[in-house]
């Protein structure tokens, strides 16, 4: 079952068994400090394994000393000049440590990664229509995130969730094999921090190879670009060599990794921060 989204004061969560977490979304800093009691109490209610949340850096120093420690950042995420912090308490040790597989296949997705920073892609390989979505589409989309995941944090397999989050802050888009959507992905969007969560990729194994998630990205830069946002990130799997090798290849930095984090294709995962600033005010 995905995980639920909904506020917290004036702050907004993600949170469920399946990734048995609290992921603080969005804070407003008018909810600290009380929103740290607030976290603990919905966390041992649930017994969840982990809290953590995007944390202004300004707000930092709060969560730091209620016990959370930095696993990631980046600069001029708010609006351009305000750096966030990513920030993360464990309350059962175990969530915190991983196996030497996993640190290995993590590093190396991450030495490939910095290999082929900057690369081009062969063109020839991309002859598909690639363009933003619309409602129209969501039946097809949901189709693919479906065939692609056994499983997601978000209820991205439902029609009715697509259209919903596409009316309100998140763009998506999808390349085409003739009429049929073949890879898909999507920028969820901050317009009042200037940021946006460049996420949700997918391809149909028949279509793979072919460079769609970095012709994809490219497109969701020049949209995010034009409508005046600054910067640009993405939470990734660790270990999948091919989408930190797409973000690499876009010339985002790597921001840090975020430790047993998600549940995604049926188990939970390290995740890492990818960024990229189109603009940083002075």
């Amino acid at each position: 079952m995905p995980d639920v989204i909904e506020r917290l004061g004036d702050s907004f969560i993600q949170h469920g068994a399946d990734s048995d977490r609290i992921y603080l979304m969005k804070l407003n800093p008018g909810d600290v400090p009380t929103i740290l009691a607030r976290l603990e109490q919905l966390a041992e209610t649930n017994d969840y394994g982990k809290i953590f949340g995007k944390i202004p850096v300004p707000d930092a120093e709060a969560f730091a000393r209620a016990g959370y420690r930095q696993e990631a950042a980046i600069p001029g995420f708010f609006e351009g000049r305000i750096d966030v912090a990513f920030m993360s308490r464990f309350r059962k040790s175990d969530r915190s440590r991983i196996s030497d597989e996993q640190r290995t296949a993590t590093a190396h997705a991450l030495e490939v990664a910095k290999q082929r920073r900057g690369a081009s892609i062969d063109r020839s390989k991309t002859d598909y229509q690639v363009r933003r979505l619309h409602e129209k589409d969501t039946l097809q989309l949901a189709a693919l995130y479906q065939a692609v995941f056994p499983s997601y944090p978000f209820p991205i397999f439902d029609q009715e969730y697509l259209c919903e989050t596409m009316a309100t802050h998140i763009r998506y888009f999808g390349a085409f094999d003739r009429d049929r959507l073949v890879a898909a992905s999507s920028a969820e969007t901050d317009p009042e921090g200037r940021n946006a969560e460049m996420t949700d990729f997918a391809t149909d194994p028949n279509h793979r190879c072919k460079g769609l998630a970095v012709t994809l990205l490219r497109a969701m830069e020049v949209d995010m670009k034009a409508a005046g946002f600054a910067t640009l990130y993405t939470i990734a799997r660790a270990v999948s060599v091919g989408m930190n090798v797409t973000f690499a290849r876009c010339d985002y930095r790597f921001g840090g990794t975020l430790i047993n984090n998600t549940q995604i294709s049926g188990r939970i995962e390290s995740m890492n921060v990818w960024y990229k600033n189109l603009v940083i005010s002075s």
